[in-house]
Parts: structure tokens; sequence; C-alpha cells
């Protein structure tokens, strides 16, 4: 059954492709928003069965690098704290702030612990009591409910010495703010389907309206892929821009009400920094009132927001779409995921990680 499958995918991409093909009229430019879509596209090639006259652009869809960099200091501090405990899920480790990174923190005798969820921590802090034991929760809206869960377990289990530093991206204020930016050049949009599979689509529609761009949820197999590109690309030639749902197997337009409902009694929408990005209102979570006792802010200080430090690295314009890994003249060279220069090369979700995993041998010359 298993071969059978991949058989009748491997025909069907290969339709889609004919498709796209026989019906683009004029250069497009599309751009996923979602590093899992990002590494999919490198791995099984996607990109090379496309028109030449369409163009993929990777989109701030790596919850890692667009942590700005502060969060990341604030975590050092926290987790250098006497008597603390930072609990992270490992790719944040090496993701850098302003002063240096949680792996380095750790080195130099900080208790930093590697979880696997949020009730891990939790547990930690049962097992602990005596310990204050935060969870760095670093994510989209993908991650939010279970992080939501685990405040509402430790409110409900009466565990004091919880709290968490809250990072939370969401994506739909990002998809706008890349429309608002002077020389924006993206006409498609890939949504992310996990996301969508917890809150939906609706936010999308009126973005598609405003800015006449069509938005396809799209699923993360080089098949779903290419189908979403092929539904981006009919609207674009047929003069339309709606949200269509391709991902219609695990996505509902109005995305799961349960997720939802925890989310809004323990978040907030709130304004958010984006590393590489900049200032994205109402892109975060912050805490509501009635769980504000689990806020690790409240109890270490509040995040002091810093410019970004870029450097020569360009992930800031490889996160807005302006520019590709293999534009920098660091990439794969003194930038290597063994000494990353930015967090788009960290985190296994960066689009530099990406190209360095699949593309090395091509933009190099030489094997990784």
């Amino acid at each position: 059954m298993r071969f059978r499958d991949e058989f009748r995918d491997a025909s069907a991409a290969r339709g889609y492709a004919d498709a796209i093909h026989r019906m683009v009229t004029r250069p497009w430019t599309l751009m996923e928003v979602c590093g899992g879509q990002t590494h999919a596209i490198l791995r099984f090639g996607v990109d090379r069965l496309l028109s030449p006259e369409v163009s993929l652009l990777h989109g701030p869809g790596c919850p890692v690098c667009v942590t700005p960099a502060e969060y990341i200091d604030k975590a050092i501090e926290i987790a250098s704290h006497p008597g603390a405990i930072l609990c992270s899920f490992g790719d944040m480790l090496r993701a850098p702030g302003t002063r240096g990174d949680l792996f380095a923190a750790k080195s130099r005798g900080a208790d930093v612990r590697i979880v696997y969820s949020p009730l891990d921590a939790v547990t930690i802090a049962q097992a602990e009591p005596e310990r204050a034991v935060v969870f760095f929760a670093v994510g989209f809206e993908t991650t939010a409910p279970a992080n939501a869960m685990a405040v509402l377990h430790a409110k409900q289990s009466g565990v004091k010495n919880f709290s968490m530093l809250s990072s939370h991206a969401l994506v739909p204020p990002a998809v706008r703010s890349l429309l608002e930016a002077p020389g924006a050049r993206v006409q498609g949009f890939l949504a992310a389907g996990h996301v969508c599979t917890v809150m939906g689509y609706r936010e999308y529609e009126p973005i598609a309206e405003r800015f006449g761009v069509p938005i396809v949820v799209t699923g993360f197999e080089p098949i779903d892929i290419l189908q979403g590109v092929y539904m981006c690309l009919r609207q674009l030639e047929d003069g339309r821009a709606v949200v269509e749902n391709q991902y219609s197997r695990a996505v509902r337009r109005d995305g799961n009400e349960a997720a939802r409902r925890v989310m809004r009694d323990v978040f907030q929408v709130a304004p958010r920094r984006w590393r590489g990005v900049g200032d994205i209102p109402e892109s975060g979570f912050s805490f509501t009132e009635a769980y504000a006792d689990f806020d690790a802010e409240r109890r270490f200080g509040a995040v002091i927001a810093r410019d970004d430090a870029a450097g020569s690295c360009i992930a800031g314009q490889i996160l807005r779409g302006e520019r590709r890994p293999t534009d920098c003249p660091a990439f794969g060279e003194s930038c290597t995921p063994e000494r990353p220069l930015g967090v788009t090369m960290v985190s296994n979700e960066g689009a530099c990680a990406a190209y360095y995993r699949y593309r090395a041998l091509e933009t190099m010359g030489a094997a990784p």
C-alpha cells in the first residue's frame, strides 16, 4: 500500500507540474510562510518542477528565527538566576541573543533543561517546589494551545513555582505587514496548514480582499505544496484573490474551537517584535489578567526591546523574502550550522539551514 501511495503521489505531482507549465502566462512570485514547507520544497526539489516564470520566496515561517534577541537574553538571565530552572525545547539553545545563547549559559552552570512538552516543565516544578521553573514558550499559533494547557494545569494543580516566558507569534499580522512593506512583490501566499488547523482561515480572508492576493492554506507533503502552488497560480491567472483550502483533510474555516477557547482564556493578543521584520501590532500573545501570576516577566522583570544587531548576517532580509540564503557571502563559509552567524542557519526550520542541507553541493561546489 505504501508503494502504491507513493506511485500515486508521484503521478499526481507530475500532473500538477505539467498543468502549471501549461497554465502560466507571465512571471509570478509566491511566498510560503512555513519553515517546514521551505525544507520540503528544497528537499524534494519542488521548485525545480515549476515553470521558470514562477518564483518561490521563503517567508518568516520559522518561530525560532523570528524570536527577538532580547527574549533570548531574558531567558539567559532567568536561567542564571539563583534557584531558577529554565526549560526549553532543544532548538532554542543555540539561537543567538546579544550576549550569547542558552547553550553557552548552560556550559557556564546555568540550569537549562531541554523538555519535549510544556507539561514536562510543570512536572519539574512539582518535583522541585523550592525552585522557580520557567518554560520558554516560543512558537506560532500551533504551539500556543499546549502552552495554554500547561498554564491551566499548573493553576488547577496549585503549582506556584511555575511560570512562562511567552514569545508567541501570530502569522496573519505578519503576512499583512509583509504586504504593507514598501516594494512588496509577493503576489500570492501559501499559508501554513498546521497554524490553520488551530486557528482556521477566517483571518486571512480580509487580507486577501484588501491586498488582492490569493492565499492558499497548504499542507507539507510535496504533493500538497504543488497543489497549493497550482491553486494559487490558477487564481492569479484568472484575476481572482480569495482564500482557498488545499489542506481540507485537516483544516476547517473556523479551526479548532476547543484549542482557541483555551488560548483565549490564558492569552490575549498583544504587539510583538519579530526578529528581522520589526514591530508588528497584534502579532503576539501576552497573559490575560486571570493568569498573570504565571507571566515570567512579572516575576523576573520585563523584556527590554533592543534593535537587531545583524552585523554581516542578512537573516532579516531572508525572513522578509527580500534575498535568498545563497545571496549571503558568508553562506557555507564563515556561516555553517556548526558556526552560525544568524538564526536562519541555527534552526531546523530556517531557510539557510535548508539550503545548506539540500543545496550546498551546488551553491558551494563541495560537500558540507
